[in-house]
């Protein structure tokens, strides 16, 4: 089975981008950085998804990524769904916090659980068979709606519609340019929304 192992930012300032990520979430290998100047606007088309045991954590998380120089989208809260909240990274990025817990059992620990990359797909249907053509296995799927893929590597897959998901994140959902990511572990191709993925190790790997 097909697996995303890596993710790696594309930034203007890898410097700051390495301060930050360090300060910020310490995700080790399954985050990487280099350096570009591909233009980029508005919504970049995906997000990223750190998940957690209770809401302490979500407030930790947000609340050093915030000290280290990420702005608010969303301010944490509770949902249906749980708790959680969205933030910018200073390179762009779109980062969402969240558990399915209500309340605290424990003092935070700030402890990641999964990190899950959420691609916004203009054909939500057209993107699944290419990822599946790709050797990804589908764990959920609802309709044109929404994708889940089995995980394999050390990062989570989804598709989710590109309006609902810059909805989610709290963002207007144009955007043009470079998508500023590149994933790595299924080979090299590009998907229908232009997402590009790699095979191998790429330079700006981040320390544990």
């Amino acid at each position: 089975m097909t697996s995303l192992d890596a993710i790696t930012l594309e930034v203007a300032d890898l410097a700051a981008a390495e301060r930050f990520y360090a300060n910020a979430f310490g995700l080790g290998t399954r985050l990487r950085l280099r350096a570009s100047q591909e233009p980029a606007t508005g919504f970049r088309g995906f997000t990223l998804s750190l998940t957690v045991a209770q809401p302490a954590d979500v407030d930790l998380l947000i609340g050093g990524a915030l000290g280290a120089g990420a702005t608010v989208l969303k301010r944490a809260g509770k949902s249906l769904w749980g708790y959680g909240g969205v933030v910018q990274a200073p390179d762009g990025t779109i980062w969402k916090v969240a558990t399915s817990a209500k309340k605290n059992t424990g003092p935070a620990t700030g402890e990641i659980g999964d990190v899950v990359l959420l691609l916004g797909a203009t054909d939500v249907a057209a993107s699944r068979q290419c990822y599946v053509d790709q050797g990804f296995a589908v764990e959920k799927s609802f309709g044109r709606v929404y994708v889940q893929f089995a995980a394999a590597g050390t990062v989570k897959l989804g598709l989710y519609r590109r309006r609902a998901l810059a909805k989610d994140a709290g963002v207007a959902p144009e955007g043009s340019g470079s998508h500023r990511i590149v994933m790595i572990g299924a080979g090299d191709f590009t998907d229908p929304d232009g997402f590009a993925w790699a095979s191998g190790q790429p330079a700006g790997q981040l320390g544990a």
